[in-house]
């Protein structure tokens, strides 16, 4: 399976993240979106939907709505982005009783999905996996702080590791775009 990480990722390199993938990725996308709690899977969803030409602050955790969707543009066009939130189902029929198997069908349609490893089984094998996870931070631990990735005085400061994988071959040649995108 492809796969590209991407470290020290902060907020400046989340946007550029962003930026890039509505630059390089087809109007058909489903994003399952992996991480523990606080990763930064809404963060980035907010970063997609930004770049994408919505307002960030529009877009929320669907964890009680489940699903929220918005009118977006792409690079390659214009799209339906549905966000959606696996952690409160109890199970993927659940999950397909959204109407998921018709988005990801969907012509011009992006599907963002966190928590997508609770509904594995019923995701699509094009599916773009970006696994996320907080960045340890040296010295945090022997400092005695959390390694929560924030500061002590609020300032939240954290790098992230973003892991990116796909079984599609079609995506599979996006992923090394990205990568040269990000070095450059």
């Amino acid at each position: 399976m492809p796969e590209l990480t991407l470290d020290h990722i902060d907020l400046d390199r989340l946007r550029k993240l962003a930026d890039h993938i509505v630059r390089l990725f087809p109007t058909e996308l489903v994003i399952g979106l992996v991480g523990t709690l606080g990763a930064g899977k809404t963060t980035l969803t907010q970063a997609l939907a930004d770049a994408a030409g919505v307002d960030p602050e529009e877009v929320t955790s669907p964890t009680f709505t489940l699903l929220c969707s918005y009118d977006a543009a792409i690079a390659a066009g214009d799209v339906r982005l549905h966000h959606l939130d696996a952690y409160r189902l109890s199970d993927e029929d659940e999950f397909l009783e959204l109407g998921v198997e018709e988005m990801f069908e969907s012509d011009r349609t992006w599907v963002l999905i966190e928590w997508a490893d609770r509904v594995r089984s019923v995701m699509p094998p094009s599916t773009l996996w970006m696994n996320l996870d907080i960045a340890e931070a040296a010295g945090h631990e022997a400092a005695g702080h959390e390694a929560t990735g924030h500061e002590p005085d609020g300032q939240d400061t954290p790098t992230r590791v973003i892991k990116l994988s796909t079984e599609d071959p079609n995506l599979a040649s996006r992923l090394e775009a990205l990568r040269d995108a990000m070095d450059a």
